[in-house]
């Protein structure tokens, strides 16, 4: 097994799905044979950015042959997370040694590879440049309460969360991608970031006395369900909201039309945007996947 760089542009040909399958022809064969079972950094240009930047990792479960287009195949991929920043690929002074000739410029012959298989060395670097920035916004964690404490008023006294990585934390990679509760953290961290804090479905921007926002991190597909850690897998929602989507009264549609469940027993249109439509990113990479909200509407939600 071995780590690798993937090459992925938003608007690919390739049958691609960001974190659940990469479709590639036979050249690149032998090489993603290499990384089953392994991790690797997606790589590629990005909206309104010049260059190229690593911005997600993800594990490759397996690999198939493409049943409709000839020495093609696809890699499955589990476990996907996206960076919480993009990570240009010569940040640094370079973070793949063959990338980057001996005068410092890029090596033009490689950078063409849609597959480059990395150190191990490499991969951590990459990795940790990607994951390392701290919440904004932590969870509350309280104090000790003890005889002799008295409790303060909401907003002070409050202890900052411990970070889970960062360049003044040193453990190892890997294990951190396979932690729940990391995942969970980051998860909740990237959709509040790219959804500014605000609910999708009623524009509610609630923040409390410490700082913090309100709102929600929502997995569309459950990861209990095979949910992935995507962007595109999630959505910011208000408490209430949250719970009325999980259990089926509330969908989207692929045109982000909200619908509420005939279940309902209460008219909550009034918590909604006016015109029924869920506010998402601007960027299309960053909204929900039409295949996500699919499964939603069809396995979850209550007609």
């Amino acid at each position: 097994m071995t780590q690798a760089v993937l090459y992925h542009k938003v608007d690919s040909i390739y049958d691609d799905v960001t974190g659940k399958q990469y479709h590639f022809p036979k050249q690149y064969l032998k090489r993603m044979e290499q990384t089953v079972g392994d991790w690797i950094v997606y790589y590629g240009p990005m909206p309104r950015s010049k260059g190229s930047f690593y911005f997600g990792v993800a594990r490759v479960r397996n690999i198939t042959t493409d049943t409709k287009i000839e020495n093609h195949f696809y890699a499955h991929l589990t476990d996907y997370i996206d960076f919480d920043r993009w990570v240009h690929y010569m940040e640094n002074g370079g973070y793949e040694q063959r990338m980057v000739l001996p005068d410092g410029r890029p090596n033009g012959g490689l950078t063409v590879n849609a597959v480059r298989l990395l150190e191990p060395s490499e991969f951590q670097a990459i990795v940790t440049a990607g994951i390392a920035n701290p919440d904004e916004w932590p969870d509350r964690v309280d104090a000790p309460q003890d005889a002799d404490h008295v409790p303060s008023q909401p907003g002070f006294g409050e202890t900052p969360q411990a970070p889970f990585f960062g360049p003044e934390v040193n453990r190892p990679i890997i294990p951190q991608l396979l932690n729940r509760r990391f995942r969970d953290a980051k998860f909740k961290q990237n959709i509040r970031r790219v959804y500014d804090r605000t609910c999708a479905f009623t524009g509610l921007r609630l923040i409390n006395g410490g700082g913090r926002p309100e709102v929600e991190a929502a997995h569309i597909v459950p990861v209990e369900h095979g949910g992935s850690d995507s962007i595109q897998n999630g959505i910011a929602l208000s408490g209430t909201v949250h719970w009325m989507f999980d259990r089926g009264l509330l969908c989207m549609q692929d045109d982000y039309t909200i619908t509420p469940s005939r279940h309902l027993n209460y008219d909550v249109s009034h918590l909604l945007h006016k015109d029924m439509r869920a506010r998402v990113p601007e960027l299309a990479h960053l909204r929900p996947h039409p295949d996500c909200l699919k499964w939603h509407r069809e396995q979850v939600f209550k007609q």
